[in-house]
């Protein structure tokens, strides 16, 4: 007779102010600092020409970022722009910033904070280094983004011992030792409840939950606390009077389908008693691929169209390099964009092929916009695609043959007049 299978132990894994930290390791002299991340790095080659005017016998551009004098840094006080925080260490969080907030805001509620720009490609390279010592101690791990992931400890060694305790601590020692920084991991039988528990003793901390503590530690937690109910769900729970977890477990599953819906009620119902089944996937494919930019100031369809223009141009092509970097073409295409009052819309075209070619893109996503209101001054612009397959099917045919343009039906006219369209004129 086999052996009974073992109980699942789910963690989930996320980085502590993943950004901050691997800003604080260049900039050792801003630990427990208010330090925020976001906008330009031309803020950087900013710094490096103040410090070589201050001291010239010293290249700055070699220089350890650690040699840096704190005064030289800029003051969250002294912005000006439209760029939103990426991040924030915990010390700036104390004072009520967060990540998505605007800069503007943030300088009001903590002037002092010290302001550096995002460096993507420097945190990619640290999320691939996290990811690797994971995937050594327990394979079995689902990306979930540059700074969070799910992990399957069920039947690594060790993955049971203390309810998942002992391997969450080698994985974060393993983490610590390679990076230089720290994570939170919240084990549980699934990854509903993992998630939440990761969130329960941050930073650098370990939260184990099991089959018996739901109503004890999670049915005290408001319902906001569930991964997938957002602020309207949770302002129509708070209206029937529910607000906790405990309360939304105590409504009845017919009643919770009636006002959210079949599925939505129902899974209402089953994450409210901590039920999930979901597995930890090590591989899936992309639903869709975007770039998109916030402007440093509003932006209008004619009276910025050059710059405009450049900005959708480098979106698309921008977009187009990634489909071919990670190997897929598309069929849909569409934009975003988000108004000067806030209020976003999106609109979508399929054609009637496959493609990762930029002039293809942009040409559809410009008939896009032509069914959008552009009297409004603009904050963001995006460009996405879906609808995606795999590119390896398609090898046999040449890129020029799977990228061909539309035909006359398939796009009929370029968008006239806006945003500096090459047909224009």
């Amino acid at each position: 007779m086999s052996p009974p299978p073992l109980p699942r132990r789910i963690a989930h894994l996320d980085m502590d102010a993943f950004y901050a930290s691997v800003e604080l390791l260049r900039y050792p002299q801003l630990a427990g600092l208010p330090v925020v991340i976001g906008g330009s790095r031309h803020r950087e080659e900013a710094l490096v020409e103040r410090l070589q005017a201050a001291y010239p016998d010293v290249d700055w551009s070699a220089a350890p970022k650690s040699e840096i004098p704190l005064a030289f840094f800029q003051k969250l006080e002294h912005y000006a722009g439209r760029g939103v925080i990426t991040t924030a260490t915990y010390p700036a969080r104390q004072f009520g910033i967060g990540s998505a907030m605007g800069l503007m805001k943030a300088a009001k509620l903590c002037p002092q904070a010290l302001l550096l720009p995002v460096d993507f490609d420097r945190y990619r390279q640290f999320s691939r280094q996290f990811k690797a010592v994971i995937t050594e101690i327990a394979p079995v791990m689902e990306d979930r983004g540059v700074d969070e992931v799910y992990i399957d400890f069920t039947e690594v060694p060790g993955g049971q011992r203390e309810g998942g305790r002992t391997l969450a601590r080698l994985i974060q020692r393993g983490i610590l030792e390679a990076t230089g920084l720290t994570c939170s991991i919240g084990v549980a039988p699934n990854k509903l409840l993992a998630k939440m528990a990761s969130e329960f003793n941050k930073p650098q901390g370990i939260s184990i939950v099991l089959e018996d503590d739901l109503s004890t530690r999670i049915w005290p937690l408001p319902c906001r606390k569930i991964n997938g109910i957002g602020p309207k769900a949770e302002a129509k729970l708070a209206a029937a009077n529910i607000h906790t977890i405990g309360e939304l477990a105590q409504a009845p599953r017919d009643w919770l389908m009636a006002h959210f819906g079949n599925s939505y009620g129902a899974w209402l119902h089953d994450a409210s008693h901590g039920r999930d089944d979901r597995p930890v996937v090590t591989h899936s494919e992309p639903v869709t691929l975007s770039r998109e930019t916030t402007f440093e100031r509003d932006l209008h369809a004619v009276q910025d169209r050059e710059t405009l223009g450049a900005i959708f141009t480098r979106l698309c092509e921008q977009v187009a390099q990634d489909l071919q970097r990670k190997g897929y073409l598309g069929r849909t295409i569409g934009i975003k964009l988000r108004y000067d009052n806030f209020k976003s819309v999106t609109r979508d075209q399929s054609i009637g092929f496959y493609t990762a070619d930029a002039a293809t893109l942009r040409r559809v996503a410009g008939q896009c916009l032509k069914r959008v209101d552009l009297h409004r001054r603009l904050r963001l612009l995006g460009v996405r695609v879906s609808s995606l397959v795999p590119s390896d099917g398609l090898n046999s045919k040449p890129w020029s043959a799977i990228n061909a343009s539309p035909t006359d039906h398939q796009v009929q006219e370029e968008l006239p007049g806006l945003l500096g369209d090459e047909s224009s004129d």
